[in-house]
C-alpha cells in the first residue's frame, strides 16, 4: 500500500527542524555540548581573558550555569591582566552566586593579575600554573599632560564649569595638590576593597597582605607560598578538583562555555564600524577609569626559550 505524501513529509521535516535548531544554536555560540544526552551532570569551563572592560557577557554565561541543572561544577580559567573595577567586581560577586549552588574552581593560566586575581578569589579553590604571573594587587589611574603638546600646535582651551573639582583630572592644565589628595584617598578606598575581599576569601591577615600587595607581580609558585592560591596544576587538574568537588566522575563531561554571537548580518553591518571605533579610541580609553590592572604586559608572559 502506497504511503501519503504527507505521512513521508512529516518525519522529513522533523528530522529537518532538528538539523536546523541545531545549526542556530551553533551559530548563536550554544554549541553541541551542552545538549549532550548524557544523565551524568556536567562540567563547564568559563573563560576570562585579555582585558576586562566589561562583565556583562561573562555574568551572563555564568548566571546562565547556576540556572542549569546539568551543570554540577564551574572551573573559570583566567588569563587576564586585569582591567576595569567596577567589571571585575560584578564578575567576581558573579561567582560567587554561583558557588552557593555549584562548586567552582579558579584555573589561573599565563597571567591572573589585579582584578583578574580579584576574580579568581571568586571560586572556592585556586589552581594556578608554577610560572603563572599573579598578584599585582594594587589599584591605579593614570592621567596624561598634553599642554604642551598644544601649544606646539597652537591650541587654547577654556573650561566652563559648576564646581572646582569638576574637569580633576583634566589634561589640559596642572593637577592641584587637593585635587591630587582627592584622587589618592578614591584609589586607596578601591585598594581597601581589593584587600578586604582578598584578606576574607583567602583567609590571610591584613597585616600579612599588606606585606605583598604592593603592586609586586609573583609566580604562581610563589603565590602558593603566600596562599594566594591553593595548589599548582594545570586546567586539567583544576577539572579534576571541580568534579572531584561535585562528586562527578574523574572525567567529567565538560563543556566550554562560548560567547554569545551577533546573527551574521549585524556582524556583517557592525564589525567594521566596532573595529574602527575601538582603534581610534583604544588608547585613550585605557586610560580612562579606575583599574585594577597590571600595565606592563610584556613582562606577563614568562617565555623559556
Amino acid at each position: 500500500m502506497k504511503k501519503h505524501p504527507l505521512l513521508l513529509g512529516i518525519p522529513l521535516l522533523f528530522v529537518v527542524g532538528i538539523v536546523f535548531g541545531g545549526l542556530i544554536q551553533i551559530f548563536l555560540g550554544g554549541g553541541w555540548e551542552r545538549y549532550s544526552f548524557s544523565s551524568e551532570k556536567k562540567l563547564a569551563i568559563v573563560k576570562v581573558e585579555g582585558t576586562i572592560d566589561s562583565s556583562e557577557e561573562i555574568v551572563r554565561q555564568i548566571t546562565g550555569l547556576i540556572r542549569d541543572e546539568r551543570v554540577g561544577a564551574i572551573v573559570v580559567r583566567i588569563d587576564s591582566v586585569g582591567g576595569g573595577v567596577a567589571p571585575s567586581q560584578e564578575i567576581y560577586e558573579a561567582l560567587l552566586a554561583a558557588g552557593k549552588k555549584k562548586k567552582v574552581v579558579a584555573s589561573m593560566g599565563s597571567v591572573a593579575a589585579s582584578g583578574g586575581y580579584l576574580i579568581a578569589c571568586g571560586a572556592e579553590q585556586i589552581v594556578a600554573n608554577p610560572g603563572t604571573v599573579t598578584g599585582s594587587i594594587s589599584a591605579v589611574m593614570h592621567f596624561t599632560d598634553v599642554q604642551e603638546l598644544m601649544k606646539k600646535i597652537g591650541i587654547h582651551s577654556s573650561v566652563v564649569k559648576s564646581g572646582k573639582h569638576k574637569d580633576i583630572g583634566s589634561p589640559l592644565r596642572d593637577m592641584t595638590e587637593e585635587e591630587r589628595i582627592l584622587l589618592q584617598e578614591l584609589v586607596d578606598d578601591v585598594y581597601d576593597q581589593l584587600l578586604e575581599v582578598i584578606a576574607t576569601r583567602r583567609k590571610i591577615s591584613m597585616e600579612n597582605l599588606k606585606q605583598i600587595a604592593d603592586g609586586r607581580i609573583l609566580t604562581g609558585r610563589q603565590a602558593l607560598k603566600f596562599k594566594l592560591v591553593d595548589s599548582l596544576g594545570t586546567q586539567q587538574d583544576a577539572v579534576r578538583i571541580a568534579a572531584k568537588m561535585a562528586g562527578l566522575s574523574d572525567d567529567p563531561d565538560v563543556m566550554y562555555v562560548e560567547r554569545k554571537k551577533n546573527l551574521f548580518l549585524d556582524f556583517l553591518l557592525g564589525s567594521l564600524a566596532n573595529r574602527v571605533k575601538k582603534d581610534l579610541l583604544h588608547n585613550a580609553e585605557d586610560m580612562k577609569g579606575l583599574k585594577f590592572i597590571h600595565h606592563q604586559e610584556q613582562e606577563m608572559m614568562l617565555m623559556t626559550r
